[in-house]
């Protein structure tokens, strides 16, 4: 008896030792509901995955001193799981420490952990892994296959969330039920209605369960028993008002939830412009819905950048295939380097006429460094044995092209050589690549004859007879479709013609560029050969090659913004972190943000693998205090 009034003690004692808070929602006043009291929030979202975790406190309390009560993020699945069985809660994926870093500003916490995100990120955050294990899955679906996969995603993240969640003494007020699920074909409401559940079985009542749509179509996007919120940007009163009775056709009561309340878009690389909105139909739109009542989450709050290959690319119908560029700036409140805009200032002000103001300074805008133009050196061609001995992965022999998730690859380039018949004789010859995902840059012998776009629909190139007879075409991955469309593969997905003559017998060489150490090490051997030979006549420019400089800083560290004008298109490395890919020649992104955290006062390594660009000389690369757009 002893014993068991003992364990009761420490149940007891267990249950009262965190500070439980009751967090739901009264559907007949139309209200969340915060220890018994009516509750509204106005909230920012920021990815955690999009800015260095160094970074992440000094975001985070700028948020807090723009006066937003609660941060919202996605989980971004491809990151914590980018190979079967392979987990990563590290550096950028350690959302736990983020989330401890919202609790400790005074911000509670929106979660939306998909599994499919959206968000502007490679397959809408599906790890390509997928692709790879089951070709034919039908992702977004009630495919028991899929299922199974996202409830072993979900025994490693929800699991360790769990103790966040509101109910359980943490900052987590919400989490999402899949995502704008309404726009996708599928329809399945037995998938919904599984992952609802699946979902409720970690978060036990100790959060509020909600789904997000845009204005009309909840009749796919609805989930029974989780509520409903919409997304919108700046409009008039009416249509705000008609979004709302639209809703209320399918949800006659509860708290209306703008979940994402955008304050600028996403830009697409080759787009005339960076998107940008007028600062005060934002602010004239959110001071009506706060006066309403209405709960909003400003998308984004802070943007960030989607370094390494991580950006997506949308589908604009007719086979119109557009990459997402790397910055995610937004035109949101705190740009890319996390300073305060105008537009911060002024959402600010109407934030402080509904919300109590925190006891937080207001941001500064951080200095700005300009480090001297760094003069490049051609370490070599990917094309070259050397270096692509040194870089590929695997080599892999096929009849046919295979494509990046058939080989197992994630991102970066793929290497495909066959050989041309030599009884085909015309002058020139017809090259015809089916289904170039996304942009191929081809080469006969060792001559670069032209690019393949799948974005510009060109899939034909001719090609002179005494060019040569092996065929080198190299397919660069831009991003998987993040919208709409939920398997996108990528390479050569169809057949290979020279004129009409089918090309078989195809040698595929794995080049995923996202393992620094290979070129760092070829990087040093380049040098040693350099200082034993007078002199370096290396002076061109050249298709798939790599460039490097190691540099010191002189001046007090500080962020910054690398110019690549002058180059043409590819990824930049700096001390081994992919800042992301420049392509200044269409733009309309120029420059790269470069955090100070990346960076070091001496011997700092940059380098640069250029996809296309050819001229006689290599041109400098700059740096600026301030981002170039347009």
């Amino acid at each position: 008896l002893n014993r068991r009034i003992y364990f009761c003690f420490l149940h007891l004692h267990a249950i009262v030792s965190y500070k439980q808070r009751l967090f739901s929602i009264d559907y007949d006043n139309n209200t969340f509901v915060m220890d018994g009291k009516p509750f509204q929030y106005v909230a920012g979202s920021f990815h955690y995955f999009r800015a260095l975790p160094e970074s992440w406190a000094s975001i985070l309390r700028s948020m807090r001193a723009a006066g937003l009560n609660a941060i919202t993020t996605y989980v971004e699945w491809s990151l914590h799981n980018p190979m079967e069985g392979v987990y990563n809660w590290q550096g950028m994926a350690d959302i736990e420490h983020f989330i401890e870093l919202a609790d400790n500003e005074g911000l509670y916490v929106i979660l939306r952990p998909g599994p499919y995100i959206c968000a502007e990120r490679d397959m809408g955050g599906f790890p390509s892994w997928l692709l790879h294990k089951y070709p034919d899955i039908l992702l977004r679906t009630n495919d028991i296959r899929y299922l199974r996969e996202v409830r072993t995603w979900y025994a490693e993240l929800l699991s360790r969330l769990q103790r966040f969640l509101i109910g359980q003494g943490g900052p987590i007020i919400m989490v999402q039920v899949e995502n704008e699920y309404g726009s996708f074909y599928a329809c399945d409401h037995k998938y919904l209605n599984w992952l609802r559940d699946e979902t409720e079985r970690y978060v036990m009542g100790n959060a509020v369960l909600f789904t997000n749509n845009g204005p009309g179509l909840e009749g796919c996007g609805a989930i029974e028993h989780v509520l409903s919120s919409l997304d919108f940007g700046p409009g008039t009163e009416d249509e705000i008002n008609g979004f709302w009775n639209t809703l209320r056709k399918t949800q006659p009561k509860g708290p209306l939830v703008n979940a994402e309340y955008y304050p600028g878009w996403l830009t697409h690389w080759q787009e005339s412009h960076m998107a940008r909105t007028d600062t005060k139909t934002v602010v004239d739109s959110l001071d009506f819905m706060l006066r309403n009542k209405v709960n909003v989450n400003i998308y984004m709050f802070y943007g960030g950048t989607n370094y390494g290959y991580t950006a997506g690319a949308n589908n604009l119908g007719a086979g119109g295939y557009v990459a997402d560029i790397t910055s995610y700036d937004y035109d949101a409140p705190l740009d890319e380097s996390g300073d305060p805009t105008p537009k911060y200032f002024a959402l600010r002000d109407t934030i402080t006429k509904y919300f109590p103001m925190p006891n937080v300074p207001v941001p500064a805008v951080a200095p700005k460094m300009q480090p001297l133009p760094l003069t490049m050196t051609r370490l070599g061609s990917l094309l070259e044995p050397s270096l692509l001995n040194r870089l590929s992965t695997q080599t892999v022999t096929n009849n046919l092209p295979m494509s990046f998730e058939a080989l197992n690859q994630i991102s970066g380039l793929v290497l495909y050589e066959a050989l041309i018949p030599d009884d085909i004789k015309t002058d020139p010859r017809k090259l015809i690549v089916e289904g170039v995902h996304d942009r191929s840059y081809v080469f006969v012998g060792d001559r670069f004859v032209g690019v393949l776009s799948r974005e510009n629909q060109i899939n034909t190139l001719p090609v002179a007879l005494d060019a040569g007879q092996t065929l080198r075409i190299v397919i660069e991955n831009q991003g998987r479709i993040n919208f709409g469309i939920a398997n996108d593969s990528k390479g050569i997905v169809g057949n290979v013609y020279v004129n009409k003559r089918e090309i078989f017998n195809w040698t595929m060489y794995s080049l995923p560029l996202s393992d620094f150490k290979p070129i760092v090490h070829a990087i040093r051997n380049h040098r040693k050969q350099r200082r034993a030979k007078w002199g370096d006549n290396v002076t061109k420019v050249a298709p798939m090659s790599v460039y490097y400089s190691i540099f010191d800083i002189e001046e007090e560290l500080a962020d910054t913004y690398l110019d690549p004008t002058g180059w043409g298109k590819g990824v930049v490395f700096i001390n081994g972190f992919n800042i992301g890919r420049y392509w200044p020649t269409v733009g309309p992104q120029v420059t790269l943000y470069v955090s100070k955290h990346l960076l070091t006062s001496k011997n700092n390594y940059l380098s640069i693998i250029e996809y296309q660009k050819e001229c006689e000389f290599i041109p400098p690369l700059k740096f600026s205090k301030t981002p170039i757009f347009n």
